[in-house]
């Protein structure tokens, strides 16, 4: 007892200091004391909210209240900095240190409680969290993002929270204080307990779910906070406020509309939320940008109609893909406000060269101080305007540009415009987001070039940093590193390099990462962020403070610059969020003229390019947004492709119907698409030539020499000559050329190689090839390396193929891990080919790497390692100019089913289909193959394969028939010359023994070209058994007469039974039900050996019997059907309409199973407890974390996306009169065979509640007449009353018109109507 009193008196006595005085806020006091550690008090002065400001009083009088009676805080506010602010104007108010921990979906116990570090020498520590370091002494915790954190990782701290206890991973335990003062002499003087510091708080943040997306907080973890509300209207006007006054007329009415959209948004009352207004609200940091922006450029009387939509897609980029209700209301606002109408929110072509607000840039100059740079802007009525901004160290390109033909592009009016706005946010100090357009197809935006430009006018070191899916919150800011000797530790991701050093970093891709990005709102909007174990940067330093490996400061030149890859659609990543953490600027489109002039520098005719824009213009407007993902984009990256080839060789601008389909992938476009695109060329001119026929190309003096193609018109062709490779330029590379020791040679092929060597060699791209499997890519690619003595390596993707693993292989050696380098970084390096095969079956984010690769030949990798054209700063691995990618994948859609990897590639890579050969082509490759097979069967079986393509194209198949199963076929044949024709060709159809009507369609095909085979299917393999060279026979002993067919008995132990005749289900017997014997009158299979008795005993059947045998099959076939409630006549009706429309029962299961089944893959869930081990968490593994574990499991769903629910479909049927009356062109009885297809195929799913469906009519007595209502259970005679029910509907109905009628009524009940 005498022990505590005296640890309690020391404690007392062990005060703080003397207060520094008494911060009284309304009718509360509170003494302040200095800070226990200086370095912890917020350093961002000049970015803390105005404390004389009533709204901010407000909420920091509530947030005292709370810290004096040691109750913890919940801020629920809109996206946005107004939060975090307040937090830390509190703290400053009350000199209180603090720590801030900026949650995402990656963030997981480690970062809540202690990391584990190796020290020299082999030693383990423990590094307390922010939030531990918090507890201990005595600072504020700030949990910002709480709504990002994923369930099950905030529950982490609820006995902090609670009780201010936690069990930490080093052993010690943090203890309540007066817990800790009750403990006796011994306990006191173990470690093993500390303190939690009386002055310890939390101060929670989150915007409120819903609206906004985000998870939902644990019950135990809210209730124990007191919450309050931050009124999104208070934010908006305290941000303005605290950016100064405004008095320019624009700006008052831009913030009353901005204040009105904000009402309209909110929901107070239920019809208030029914009629809730389309138009967003403005995001948070709105109202503080205009008034900036505006106070800076003063704005003309009026803006015309293009510059206000510009200024408000600034403000608000979440309006670039709002509904264009949206869009129409908010222009209504301005007419009323006097400020005149806004113009389109997708204005692409504009030639106009002025920025934000109808300003042009006039002049750059740079000051005597290296870092900064005076910008001389010039109003639409002559006013200059110029700022100081922040610039680079390096040399910078002047402007006005005194040799433009020196740029290597043309600074159009729309690209000066764009750099202009760029220019404007920069010299205001914000960030800039480059925002795409939200049309899915586009010309170029000139994303890279401007911000190249940008970078270069500033002379900037420009950082590039390629986002993707796998990167996580914290390995933006820093990542592991393991060092001689074994011992961790953490240095800087670029961005951070990027922050100190004073660069422009570009994030390039930051939509592909999602909600991750907003863990840099801090660093974006206060120029702070908490790092590793202490470090952090701060906004400025306080008096007498000096920087430390602790404490650092972002340069003042230090901007960010993001873009985006355009393979997400807007909706799912610019967020609120995004728009404050950024300036927005709106990317514009090239116009025609402009897009002409890049055309034209490629050497291309005029005509050419001429006709090349006007296709796809038509093209590009006739694109459906739903389309993105199947369709290909025709960018003008592609269009300068074609241009250049026909540049290089003149010959080929007559082929420009080829070159464009190449490009869209027209030979894989649905038969509808396909049609459309016919179409476009036929208005644009544009006709297709008889394909040519190439010869065999030929090695002469180190050249590969392709020659002239001959054919219709083809006159003008002449030779093309590709340098073979400089062996001397990769001495190592002979091992890698491929081998192939036979290739035969044909038209198709030479054709493709001719295609791909001059991409390759002559035009430097890198490609894509694209086919059905078996059609020889592989092949093709290997023979022209051969031929061009070109040094290949080869990656072969699958659906666990990480990022990672692209890069390098991960070894652990002796406690230290290292790194060995791809076959893709060689390739990289020596400047080999490289073959990424199946490029189709990886994620689509693992694919998306190439993509920078490719197009800037970019790469920067998770050791910190970069890849780069051209060597920036050391440590850099420059690409090799010989260096080139050739993906291959399958063709997109059904059957293959893979990733819609395409567009996320983009326009980087030459594109090319790969398809069988032609009938000429393939029937000399297969007479080099089997010269002993004589021409005639040749000719038959291509001309039959080539069928059984076109049965695949037109939906009557549903496989897809290669030259690959041909190939294998004739190599049979030609081995094996007394097998039967029919035994060879089970090789191939064998797979679909269990498809009658597809082996009902084979044998059509075949039979037609003379390929005569009895059967296929079940009865042909069967057969086939019985000519074996051993022949298994079973003779029955004993007594074979027959007497009468019967059922027999039933075995209840279902023991097998052979020969005999009293058990049903046996093998090998007489009379009775079952298998192998004989003399029974119906087949019985119970899951035993078959015993098959002789073919001569089998057919030795008394006529009598097998005449009795029939009557009891018809008498069985009767019941069953009475069982169903169906007579002959309806059973065979039924049957008629099943026939038909088999097969493509068939195709329609295959495509919905497998359409689930793709809705639920599974993925890599990282930082489990067990699993794989995760290559990525290695180092953590070092240290002791146990999740470090990767298993495959469901893909946790984005915040804010809709819960997945079945679809809803209905099938609305036309059972009018007039279906019966005009039934003489087959229209009644293709509606009943479709709805028996429908009906059958939804009976055979396996899952089947991923669709909630039914079937409804309409006729002229009403417009909606249920036939099947939803998820009914239909046996087979419900099936047929059905379709019954339609015929007798349409025979008794009066005429009349329902059709929209039953549209309207009920599109309302589904996502479908079909």
């Amino acid at each position: 007892m005498a022990h505590r009193r005296l640890q309690h008196v020391l404690r007392a006595l062990d005060s703080p200091g003397r207060p520094l005085g008494v911060l009284t806020l309304g009718d509360i006091s509170r003494e302040v004391y200095p800070a226990a550690d200086p370095s912890r008090v917020p350093h961002t002065e000049d970015a803390l909210l105005d404390t004389d400001d009533a709204f901010n009083l407000g909420n920091l009088h509530f947030m005292l209240q709370k810290h004096l009676l040691g109750q913890d805080v919940f801020l629920l506010a809109q996206p946005g900095p107004y939060a975090r602010r307040l937090a830390l104007t509190f703290c400053r108010l009350i000199n209180a240190g603090y720590e801030l921990v900026a949650l995402h979906r990656d963030v997981g116990e480690t970062e809540l409680k202690q990391g584990r570090e190796i020290r020299a020498g082999g030693s383990l520590v423990y590094v307390d969290s922010a939030a531990v370091r918090a507890a201990k002494h005595g600072r504020v915790l700030i949990l910002e993002g709480v709504e990002k954190a994923e369930r099950g990782i905030m529950p982490v701290l609820n006995n902090l929270l609670e009780n201010r206890e936690m069990n930490l991973d080093d052993g010690t335990h943090i203890v309540h204080p007066r817990r800790y003062e009750l403990l006796d002499q011994n306990e006191a003087r173990s470690s093993a307990f500390i303190p939690a510091h009386k002055n310890f708080r939390v101060i929670a943040i989150a915007a409120p779910v819903p609206p906004y997306p985000g998870y939902p907080l644990d019950p135990p973890f809210r209730s124990r906070f007191q919450a309050r509300f931050v009124d999104p209207m208070g934010a908006l006007l305290a941000l303005q406020r605290g950016a100064g006054s405004a008095r320019d007329a624009l700006f008052q009415k831009l913030r009353d509309i901005i204040l009105s959209t904000q009402i309209a948004s909110e929901a107070r009352h239920t019809l208030d939320a029914v009629a809730k207004s389309s138009l967003a609200a403005f995001p948070q940091t709105s109202l503080a940008k205009a008034h900036v922006l505006l106070s800076a450029f003063p704005p003309p009387p009026r803006l015309a109609p293009e510059q206000l939509a510009r200024l408000v897609l600034s403000l608000h980029p979440a309006l670039i893909h709002s509904p264009f209700t949206a869009w129409a209301m908010l222009s209504g606002q301005f007419e009323d406000a006097g400020l005149g109408a806004l113009g389109s929110p997708s204005t692409s072509g504009v030639e106009d060269d002025t920025g934000l607000l109808g300003y042009r840039l006039s002049r750059i100059d740079r000051t005597d101080d290296a870092d900064t740079a005076r910008i001389t802007f010039e109003g639409s009525e002559g006013t200059p305007v110029t700022l100081a901004a922040r610039a680079g160290p390096h040399p910078a390109l002047a402007y006005p540009f005194t040799h433009p033909e020196l740029l290597g592009f043309v600074p159009s009016g729309r690209f000066m415009g764009l750099l202009t706005a760029l220019l404007q946010a920069h010299a205001l100090g914000w960030d800039v987001s480059y925002v795409p357009p939200a049309l899915p197809s586009t010309a170029s935006c000139s994303t890279t070039l401007l911000v190249r430009t940008f970078a270069d006018v500033l002379g900037y070191a420009l950082e590039d940093v390629q986002m993707y899916k796998e990167l996580g919150g914290r390995e933006l800011l820093m990542r592991r590193r393991v060092e001689h000797g074994g011992a961790t530790t953490w240095e800087p991701s670029p961005l951070i390099e990027g922050a100190w050093q004073g660069r422009l970093v570009h994030l390039s891709g930051i939509d592909v990462i999602g909600p991750t990005a907003g863990s840099l709102a801090r660093l974006t909007q206060d120029r702070e962020v908490e790092l590793w174990e202490t470090k952090r940067i701060v906004r400025r330093l306080l008096d007498g403070e000096e920087q430390s490996p602790d404490l650092s400061v972002a340069h003042k030149s230090f901007r960010v610059m993001s873009t985006a890859s355009k393979s997400i659609p807007l909706k799912d990543w610019l967020s609120d969020e995004h728009a404050n953490m950024f300036f927005a600027v709106a990317a514009l489109p090239m116009g025609a003229a402009e897009e002409e002039r890049i055309l034209l520098q490629t050497g291309c005719p005029v005509a050419v390019a001429r006709t090349l824009l006007a296709f796809a213009e038509k093209y590009r407007t006739g694109l459906a947004s739903d389309g993105v993902q199947k369709n290909r984009k025709l960018g003008t990256r592609a269009l300068v492709r074609i241009a250049r080839r026909v540049a290089r060789l003149p010959e080929d601008g007559a082929d420009l119907h080829e070159l464009l389909s190449r490009a869209l992938l027209a030979e894989f476009l649905p038969a509808t698409e396909a049609m459309a695109l016919k179409n476009m060329f036929e208005e644009c001119g544009i006709s297709a030539r008889t394909p040519p026929f190439h010869p065999p190309p030929e090695v002469r003096d180190r050249r590969l020499v392709f020659p002239a193609a001959t054919g219709p018109d083809r006159h003008e062709a002449r030779p093309t000559t590709i340098p073979c490779f400089d062996v001397a330029q990769d001495p190592e590379g002979a091992s890698h050329v491929p081998h192939m020791d036979h290739f035969y040679d044909n038209s198709l092929q030479t054709g493709l190689m001719r295609d791909l060597a001059i991409d390759l060699e002559l035009l430097g791209e890198h490609l894509v090839l694209l086919g059905n499997q078996g059609v020889g890519k592989n092949k093709v690619i290997d023979r022209l390396c051969q031929l061009l003595g070109r040094p290949r390596e080869y990656i072969q993707l699958h659906r666990d193929t990480t990022v990672n693993e692209l890069m390098f292989q991960t070894v652990l050696e002796n406690g230290v891990i290292k790194y060995t380098d791809s076959p893709l970084l060689r390739a990289i390096t020596l400047g080999r080919l490289i073959i990424i095969d199946e490029a189709d079956k990886a994620a689509e984010h693992v694919v998306a790497v190439f993509r920078s690769l490719a197009g800037h030949g970019q790469l920067t990798l998770a050791d910190g390692r970069r890849v780069r054209a051209a060597k920036a700063r050391e440590g850099d691995i420059v690409v090799h100019p010989n260096f080139r990618l050739v993906l291959l994948a399958n063709r997109p859609g059904y059957p293959f089913l893979g990733n819609h990897f395409l567009h996320v590639l983009g326009d980087n890579f030459s594109c090319h289909a790969v398809t069988n050969p032609d009938m000429a082509s393939e029937r000399r490759l297969l007479s080099q193959l089997a010269p002993q097979l004589s021409e005639d069967l040749i000719l038959r079986l291509v001309a039959a394969f080539h069928d059984l393509r076109k049965a695949y194209e037109g939906g009557t198949l549903t496989y897809p028939y290669s030259l690959r199963e041909l190939l294998n076929l004739v190599r049979h044949m030609q081995a094996f010359p007394g097998d039967p024709l029919q035994e060879a060709l089970r090789n191939v159809f064998d797979f679909d023994v269990y498809k009658p009507d597809t082996i009902a369609k084979l044998a059509a095909i075949l039979d037609h070209h003379g390929l005569v085979v009895n059967n296929l299917g079940v009865e042909a393999a069967r057969a086939a058994a019985q000519r074996k060279v051993l022949d298994l026979k079973f003779e029955p002993r004993g007594d074979t007469t027959l007497s009468e067919p019967k059922y027999g008995k039933h075995d209840p132990n279902n023991e097998a039974h052979t020969g005999g005749n009293t058990w049903a289900g046996g093998t090998g017997g007489r009379d009775t039900a079952g298998l192998g014997g004989r003399g029974g009158y119906m087949r019985l299979f119970n899951a035993h050996d078959i015993k098959q008795i002789p073919d001569a005993l089998k057919n030795d059947i008394p006529d009598h019997v097998k005449e009795r045998a029939r009557e009891m099959a018809r008498l069985e076939l009767a019941r069953r059907l009475e069982e169903l409630n169906m007579s002959a006549g309806e059973a065979k009706g039924y049957g008629a309409l099943f026939a038909a429309v088999e097969g493509h029962i068939a195709q329609l299961h295959d495509l919905l199973e497998n359409l689930a089944a793709r809705e639920e893959e599974r993925v890599w869930v990282k930082r489990q407890t067990d699993g794989e081990l995760d290559d990525s968490r290695l180092m953590e593994g070092l240290t002791g974390e146990a999740t470090v574990y990767k298993r495959r499991g469901m893909e946790k769903p984005e915040m804010g996306r809709p819960q997945l629910k079945p679809k809803r479909i209905r099938f609305l049927f036309d059972v009018s009169a007039s279906m019966y009356r005009f039934q003489y062109d087959g229209r009644l009885k293709r509606s009943m065979e479709t709805a028996v297809m429908l009906m059958e195929t939804f009976d055979r799913l396996t899952r089947k509640e991923k669709f909630v469906w039914d079937i409804y009519g309409h006729s002229g007595d009403s417009a909606s007449i249920p036939l099947v209502e939803t998820n009914q259970e239909l046996e087979i005679r419900d099936r047929w009353k059905v379709v019954d029910k339609m015929e007798m509907i349409t025979q008794y109905t009066f005429a009349g018109d329902y059709t929209r009628a039953s549209r309207h009524h009920i599109g309302k009940e589904r996502d479908t109507v079909v």
